[in-house]
């Protein structure tokens, strides 16, 4: 399938611009996740068998999950289970609406297999997503897997005032999400990784945790208080990495997602793709495999395997994903990898771990986790 979509259809997508192309792809798919045939056609050839994680309190079907800036406005919630996702993350979504940074703001370094953004939080806002949720839910058209939000800064508030922005945007979409995805390591926000820093991070999970609580105890029938994870950028020391998991306990971190775009560039001689690394944004794809990677094994290591990683950064195929599985990843996402790959690829990746559990003598894919940290 992969091999198809490479050979016919990529090179006509990829004549054209890439962010418009990811428009007019994304309105086809909210269609098609409108139209239950559809959604059943596509799952009838993309659905893979499950692979089942149990994480956070939730099930997921298998491990490869949509990572986030795909689906930035809920456009097409139900579609990524029909493609085989065992789980979606949404957004990223600010309080304010925003029109994100202007044009053109995304670049493919094809040989490479890579992708620069420097989208900036392009949304409708944290409520214009939840009423976009709500109407997926009364439509009865919502996916049989977990949901996650990813919560962006808006760009015109303050550092100072962020933690409070985060937790507008929580409440917003409280109702709706399964577990929340703190990022604080978009390179594409001006002055956003510095909240990454253990005081300032620490005042923004603090928020939150307080807004997830009494989002929990309000809402009826009682619930109870849904999982926050801390997306990292590739570029942090490891030393600045620690300095994080040291709040893992205090603020409640259910989890790290390793890792976001990274604002590094390999060393090249090539004039056409040296153009294209020298534009401003974070890079995604196989340049950034190895060292999400290496961040990956190094909080599986520091944390001694307790705090869920959800892995992401150049995962293609199974064997990319099976290296992040095997140095501490419980969950994989994918974004860069579908768009070069094609939508078969969540298919080929889940049949592909299959096998490898099955060959390495695991009984479950969990065993497999970590089992390469060392």
């Amino acid at each position: 399938m992969s091999r198809a979509y490479r050979t016919l259809l990529r090179p006509w997508l990829f004549s054209q611009d890439s962010e418009k192309i990811h428009d007019r792809t994304l309105r086809l798919l909210a269609a098609a996740g409108r139209n239950r045939l559809a959604c059943r056609a596509l799952a009838s050839i993309f659905q893979p068998l499950e692979l089942p994680v149990r994480l956070f309190g939730l099930s997921f079907p298998n491990p490869v999950g949509l990572a986030a800036g795909m689906d930035k406005a809920a456009a097409a919630v139900p579609v990524w289970a029909a493609l085989g996702f065992g789980f979606s993350e949404l957004g990223g979504v600010t309080w304010k609406a925003q029109p994100g940074n202007p044009a053109p703001r995304m670049f493919r370094a094809i040989p490479h297999g890579a992708l620069v953004n420097r989208m900036g939080f392009n949304n409708p806002g944290a409520e214009a997503v939840a009423a976009r949720l709500a109407q997926w839910r009364a439509q009865n058209r919502w996916p049989n897997h977990p949901v996650g939000m990813n919560l962006g800064k808006s760009k015109d508030t303050p550092l100072e005032d962020a933690a409070e922005d985060y937790a507008r945007s929580l409440c917003a979409v409280w109702p709706y999400a399964d577990f929340f995805v703190v990022n604080v390591s978009s390179p594409n926000t001006t002055n956003l990784r510095d909240l990454q820093d253990r005081e300032a991070l620490d005042e923004i999970l603090a928020a939150l945790q307080e807004a997830n609580q009494t989002m929990a105890q309000t809402c009826r029938p009682a619930h109870s208080a849904k999982p926050i994870l801390v997306k990292v950028a590739p570029d942090l020391s490891f030393e600045a990495l620690d300095e994080i998991l040291a709040l893992a306990k205090p603020r409640d971190i259910a989890g790290i997602v390793a890792t976001n775009t990274t604002i590094l560039r390999p060393t090249i001689e090539d004039g056409r793709l040296k153009k294209i690394y020298e534009e401003a944004g974070g890079l995604s794809g196989r340049p950034l495999r190895a060292r999400s990677t290496e961040v990956i094994r190094h909080i599986y290591r520091q944390t001694r395997g307790e705090l869920p990683i959800i892995g992401v950064g150049g995962i293609f195929n199974a064997a990319d994903a099976w290296e992040k599985i095997t140095a501490g990843a419980s969950l994989v996402q994918v974004y860069t990898g579908m768009v070069y790959e094609g939508p078969g690829v969540v298919k080929e990746i889940v049949d592909g771990l299959r096998a490898l559990t099955r060959s390495m003598g695991y009984g479950s894919l969990t065993q497999a986790v970590g089992s390469k940290s060392n």
